[in-house]
């Protein structure tokens, strides 16, 4: 069995889409108009901090991550038996899925980046050799209270959210705890924290204007690590901005499924490199 994973924000770089961009120009051109902006432009010049503006980093992720995976499906033919994402790429996902169209994604992705940029003295930072357990009681004994663990990525990769101030502050502590590695990340918000507590209540209103299709591929959730329903939809994305995304659980729920291949449209192997760590 096989599953196609996509990348969230974080992904994100100078030139990417530019292999892809030529071959779906009726998607660009879709894209374009909504968002009011080229994202060839966005993405062939744009600095460093532009692209780490969620606002636009996530509409614009996910039409890339659209445009990969068509390219993936032209080339094998073959639909996966599952689908995940990684925070953003949930919605790429459901997209594969049948969940929603091309169109409706990307406003609501347009929406959702709008809400969550809306915090940019906040951000996030990854913690690398510590265990979930060991960067909790760190974040417990050392009074860093306004610090949330946002993405349980692996066994020994946590992500956690608050204000930039205070992630700086954290490093010199976590490395003092044999951290191996800590790096603040390219991203304009305390996301998956309680920080998005008030745009996840704005998503959830406008979430539940748009009209849902049940998956017609099982997709998991960042939130639950279970297949999506079609009544669940609503709540698990207007949750899903201030709860952590538990992708090591969802990959452990996956292999537990029979599934033995992971693919990831496009150039990323963010989530490939993820996977590999929790089959070590």
């Amino acid at each position: 069995m096989k599953a196609i994973v996509f990348p969230g924000q974080g992904a994100q770089h100078k030139g990417m889409g530019a292999d892809v961009f030529d071959s779906f120009p009726d998607m660009v051109a879709e894209a374009d108009e909504l968002l009011g902006y080229s994202i060839r432009d966005f993405c062939m010049n744009s600095t460093e901090q532009e692209l780490s503006n969620t606002k636009y980093s996530q509409p614009v992720m996910y039409t890339i991550n659209t445009m990969f995976y068509h390219e993936l499906m032209d080339k094998t033919g073959q639909f996966p038996d599952y689908l995940a994402g990684h925070s953003l790429g949930e919605y790429n996902a459901l997209l594969a899925a049948e969940v929603f169209d091309f169109q409706t994604g990307l406003k609501i992705v347009k929406k959702r980046g709008e809400l969550m940029a809306s915090e940019d003295s906040y951000g996030m930072a990854a913690v690398l050799g510590l265990s979930s357990e060991e960067t909790e009681t760190i974040i417990k004994d050392n009074n860093l209270t306004d610090l949330f663990i946002a993405n349980y990525n692996t066994h020994i990769q946590q992500v956690i959210s608050g204000p930039i101030t205070s992630l700086k502050d954290a490093e010199e502590i976590f490395y003092d705890n044999y951290a191996l590695k800590y790096v603040i990340l390219k991203v304009s918000g305390a996301f998956h924290s309680p920080y998005m507590n008030g745009a996840s209540s704005q998503f959830k209103q406008f979430l539940s204007e748009i009209e849902f299709k049940v998956p017609k591929i099982p997709v998991i959730a960042n939130v639950t690590t279970k297949p999506h329903k079609l009544d669940g939809i609503v709540p698990n994305l207007s949750s899903h901005i201030n709860s952590p995304v538990k992708w090591f659980e969802s990959i452990v729920y996956l292999k537990q499924k029979g599934v033995k291949k992971f693919m990831e449209p496009g150039n990323s192997t963010v989530l490939n490199d993820m996977i590999k760590h929790i089959d070590a």
